[in-house]
């Protein structure tokens, strides 16, 4: 029967997967040719003194993983073993790996985290809240290392003005939980605000003390707010469950610890402009409504009220004199008309053209010579004074038709 490559590396990998021994299985050995790839995959090499296999751990599976892979480190992957089908090559594909020789280790871890799990030390409910604006903090860890540099480094980067006070502890080795739980003690008496416990990244063994149920009791019973912060981001301990706030690491555990000053001068330049904002804006509304104020009492004043009186009894008086002056025109004309008409009427006038005016001794005026008699005694007028005189005779005057 002929096969094609293709079909020859499936069929191969058909049998891995029906052995169910190759499906489940750990193998012993030393890391070799590790790298962590960007996709999040690690490649490395599996050997011993007479031979070696390919290894992948798919970075689903890197949730378990507990500590950082490096040359020579000795561990235990369990896992399956298939072919690659493109190279035609098997490898071990890696679904849990731990470190040769704390596998009692890590069940201890198992057997007193489902202990104190089930005693109610982690439960939300005993949790105390970190406070934010903490002045002195307490801390946990040895005099010397990363650790303790670079949470003073951050504390003083974020808030210059907060006190530090160490405790110095043993981390690791013999009776290295007794002297974490003692500093703890001793901290939780002198009235600090928050207290951080942890030290840097290290092996598995390297990390135990905060594995202990002193450690995590002396944690649980403290009174002061405790952040725990132990080795790296995928390191997690029995302190970390007990603890009141998990930092992945210690710097992370200084900046949960350290409210970031900066940030709030920040803050309260922000709001101090905004309000200074708020302020002027008010203040500049209030101007303008008062300048509109000011302009309608302006004109409801007494004085405002007063003077447009006065304009218009000015234009009221100049119409007055206006039309008492036309009036007085029209009379005055009509005065001339009527002056010049009394004077045409006037008996001097006619007197002053050499007329005179002739009256009977009683002063009726005599118009007819109907109206005397002859020999009878009348008064005749002239301009300039009045003579008596006697009718002697009297004649009719012809009427012309």
């Amino acid at each position: 029967m002929e096969y094609t490559v293709s079909k020859l590396n499936a069929f191969i990998k058909n049998m891995f997967a029906s052995e169910y021994a190759l499906n489940n299985i750990a193998v012993k050995g030393e890391i070799a040719d590790c790298k962590y790839h960007s996709s999040g995959h690690i490649y490395f090499t599996l050997k011993d003194g007479q031979s070696q296999i390919a290894c992948v751990m798919f970075y689903q599976s890197r949730s378990g993983l507990g500590f950082r892979m490096g040359q020579g480190d000795k561990v235990i992957v369990k896992g399956s073993v298939s072919v690659y089908e493109r190279d035609g090559k098997y490898q071990l594909y890696a679904r849990e790996i731990t470190k040769d020789g704390i596998g009692e280790l890590y069940l201890k871890f198992e057997q007193l985290k489902k202990k104190l799990e089930a005693e109610g030390l982690f439960d939300v409910a005993h949790k105390k809240p970190i406070p934010q604006f903490a002045k002195k903090i307490g801390i946990v860890t040895a005099s010397t290392g990363a650790a303790i540099q670079d949470i003073i480094a951050t504390a003083s980067r974020r808030n210059p003005y907060a006190q530090l006070i160490l405790y110095p502890s043993k981390v690791q080795g013999e009776d290295a939980c007794y002297s974490i739980a003692e500093g703890i003690k001793k901290l939780d008496s002198m009235g600090l605000d928050v207290i951080i416990v942890g030290r840097g990244g290290g092996a598995y063994e390297d990390l135990w003390a905060f594995n202990e149920e002193v450690t995590a009791r002396a944690i649980f019973e403290c009174n002061t707010p405790i952040i725990s912060g132990v080795g790296h981001e995928i390191d997690f301990t029995i302190s970390d469950y007990v603890a009141d706030y998990r930092a992945a690491t210690p710097t992370a555990a200084a900046v949960a610890a350290v409210f970031d000053v900066n940030e709030f001068f920040n803050y309260t330049a922000s709001m101090k402009d905004r309000m200074d904002n708020i302020i002027n804006n008010k203040i500049m509304m209030l101007k303008n409504r008062l300048a509109g104020y000011k302009l309608s009492i302006n004109g409801l004043s007494p004085q405002r009220r007063l003077d447009n009186y006065r304009q218009k009894y000015e234009k009221f008086k100049t119409n007055l004199d206006n039309q008492i002056k036309n009036k007085l025109t029209l009379r005055k004309h009509s005065m001339s008309l009527l002056a010049a008409k009394l004077e045409g009427l006037s008996p001097l006038a006619k007197l002053s053209g050499g007329y005179a005016y002739v009256s009977d001794k009683d002063g009726k005026v005599i118009n007819s010579i109907d109206k005397i008699s002859v020999e009878e005694d009348i008064d005749v007028t002239f301009i300039d004074g009045k003579v008596k005189a006697k009718v002697v005779d009297k004649y009719e005057q012809r009427k012309f038709k």
